[in-house]
Parts: C-alpha cells; sequence; structure tokens
C-alpha cells in the first residue's frame, strides 16, 4: 500500500494544495497466489471536516488498511474551513476544486478509472456536507456519495447573528464562505436544490449512503433531510448507530460506506506490507 503525498498548483484556489493518496499498486504475488489483475483502480474522494486536513483520515481511522484490501484508491484533500463551496469574492472555488480540477489531476497522476460508476465521493461533518454538495452538482463525474455526520444546515442559515458563543456558529462565520446567507437557499451550496434540478431533469442521480450517531447534534438535520429525500422520490441508504461527532463513530462507519460501494470480492489478491494504518 502506497500512501502518497502530493502539493500541486491549483488554478482553483491559485495556490499550492496539498493532499494524500492511498494506491494499492505495491501488493507482490508469488508462484501458485491468484494474480492481479492490472487495471484503473476505482477512487474515493474523501472529505475532512471543519478543524481538519488532508492527513485526518489516514491519522483517524482504519480506512488505509481497508482501501487495501478492496483495491480502492483513496484521494484526502484539505478544504481548510470553507465547506468545499464556491467564494468568488476571494478567488476560493473550493467547490471548483473538489468535483472538477482535483479528479481530473489525480487521473493524470495516477492509474485511476474515469467511469462515473468507478468514482465516489464521501466526508464527514463539513466534509459530509462538501461530499452531498458536490456529489450533486459534479453528478456526471461522481456515481456515488456518502455522508457522514454530515453538517446539513442550509435550513437555518438565515436565523445566525453573531451572538452565539461559539464561532462555527456565528452569522459572520457562515458568510465567510457562503457569501449573502439570504441567496444560499435555492441556489447550488442548497442540496435540496440541487436534487429538485436533477429530477426536473430526469437526470441519473448518484447513489446515496448517510449516516449519523444518535447522539450526534447534527442527527436531526440529517434525519429531516434524509425525510425530505424519501418524500421526494429519492432512493437513499441511511443508518444510525450509538456515538457523537468522533472518530470512534466515523472509523466505524467509513467501513460500512466501503463495504456499500460496489468494490469486487476478490481484490485481497498479493501481498502487502502489512504497514497499512491504524
Amino acid at each position: 500500500m502506497a500512501l502518497i503525498q502530493v502539493n500541486f498548483l491549483s488554478k482553483s484556489l491559485m495556490r499550492t494544495v496539498p493532499l494524500h493518496v492511498i494506491l494499492p499498486v505495491d501488493k507482490l504475488t508469488f508462484p501458485g497466489m491468484p494474480q492481479r489483475e492490472e487495471k484503473p483502480f476505482k477512487t474515493l474522494y474523501l472529505l475532512h471536516g471543519i478543524f481538519g486536513n488532508y492527513t485526518d483520515w489516514v491519522s483517524g481511522t482504519n480506512v488505509q488498511r481497508w482501501a487495501e484490501e478492496k483495491d480502492l484508491a483513496v484521494v484526502m484533500p484539505s478544504g481548510d474551513n470553507m465547506f468545499y463551496v464556491d467564494q468568488e469574492s476571494s478567488h476560493n472555488y473550493y467547490g471548483e476544486l473538489i468535483g472538477k480540477e482535483l479528479v481530473e489531476i489525480t487521473r493524470k497522476m495516477f492509474p485511476l478509472s474515469d467511469k462515473r460508476e468507478d468514482t465516489f465521493i464521501a466526508g464527514l461533518s463539513m466534509g459530509g456536507y462538501g461530499a452531498i454538495r458536490n456529489g450533486l452538482k459534479y453528478h456526471d463525474t461522481f456515481g456515488y456519495i456518502a455522508g457522514l455526520s454530515s453538517a446539513m444546515l442550509i435550513d437555518g442559515l438565515e436565523e445566525r447573528t453573531n451572538d452565539a458563543p461559539f464561532f462555527i456558529e456565528r452569522r459572520d462565520f457562515a458568510e465567510s464562505f457562503f457569501g449573502d446567507l439570504s441567496k444560499v437557499k435555492d441556489s447550488d451550496k442548497d442540496p435540496k436544490w440541487l436534487v429538485k434540478k436533477l429530477l426536473e431533469k430526469q437526470a441519473e442521480l448518484p447513489k446515496m449512503y448517510l449516516a449519523c450517531g444518535i447522539e450526534d447534534s447534527l442527527v436531526e438535520p440529517n434525519r429531516k433531510f434524509r425525510d425530505w429525500l424519501l418524500s421526494s422520490g429519492v432512493d437513499v441508504t441511511y443508518e444510525e448507530g450509538p456515538g457523537s461527532h468522533e472518530w470512534d463513530f466515523w472509523n466505524r462507519y467509513i467501513k460500512k460506506v466501503i463495504d456499500w460501494l460496489p468494490l469486487e470480492e476478490d481484490a485481497k489478491a498479493g501481498v502487502s506490507s502489512g504497514n497499512v494504518g491504524i
């Protein structure tokens, strides 16, 4: 299992950005063992939450080991605290970075499949919202979307004030990446609006998986989003389990996400170093 750090100049952000890539290219096979079939890797673009960066998923979960078992490439960028949306005034096009530029440049760098059905996006908290938003916006690229403890907070944005004690709940913090909060609903920053537009066009929606901890403060927004999807006729897999907004929950459920994805059961052919995460 190769764990690669990449730094590249991003047109979307106009600066150098880092990412980690998990790439199961170094498995060895010996006489008498099943031989590996060389083909482009199915790919998961995996987004971190607020306060995090591109190292979070490797340090906080066993995703490296599970990716190796399924021959899955995993690309983990940094989204800073910008919710993976485009902010035109500051030329911070984080949505374009995730949904377009990152896919294009990693496909140039590595042997990744360019098929929609082989390209997945997932994330936790802020990254869960980012995966849902960008997976829907770039639905021609991503065939599968997964959100864990997703920050589905669009419906309450306009009511925010600057009196909240915690800065991430303040109005000015949300305005720093969403811009005018009165214009977020029914825009491409609103996952419900994106779903409505795809349904109107009779486009094929990505398959969706959502999960949240029962003790998580975000469980109610996730339940409401699930109910809205189902009432709109959208097929979604939804799960809840013990846990709050914590790595123990995300470690368990990223395994469930990988098991949910359409990955080969016979991908374990070959021997690795065993140095594949915690």
